[in-house]
Parts: C-alpha cells; structure tokens; sequence
C-alpha cells in the first residue's frame, strides 16, 4: 500500500468517526486541528483505524502519537 493510499484511507475513517466530509488529514494534522477530536473520540478513532486495517497498536504507541504522520508510520510498518 502507498503512502497516499494509506491517507485516502485514513481520511474515510476519520470522516466517518467524525462524521464529517469535509475533513481531510495529513502527515501534520493534530487532534487541535479537528474540533471534535477529544479523549472519547481518539479511543474510537484508534479502535476505528485498528478494524480497517486489521492492526493493533500498542498502548506505547498510543500515547507517542503526536500527529497523523506517526499514526502512518505505525501503520504502515504494522502492514509489512
């Protein structure tokens, strides 16, 4: 999978998790970037991102992530 394929999916669970079509994410965006992005909704977005791409991060991981660029990094070497 591509980098860009990668994001393309990443931007389909974000949008779902936030309900929100609008939104588009990249290698710098932060949950300060989304407005409804709060502890609540990063357990699901986590628990989302994990079901579409068949992966668990680990609770390291987790709390290391500072922006969506990590959470490729981490799922893209959890794919290979």
């Amino acid at each position: 999978m591509t980098r860009e394929e990668l994001f393309e999916q990443l931007n389909e669970v974000f949008q779902d998790v936030f309900d929100d079509d609008s939104i588009t994410v990249d290698e710098t965006t932060t949950a300060n970037d989304i407005d409804d992005w709060d502890s609540l909704e990063h357990i699901n977005l986590i628990n989302a991102v994990e079901q579409k791409f068949g992966i668990k991060f680990d609770m390291g991981q987790i709390v290391t992530m500072k922006n969506v660029g990590e959470m490729a990094n981490i799922i893209a070497s959890q794919l290979q």
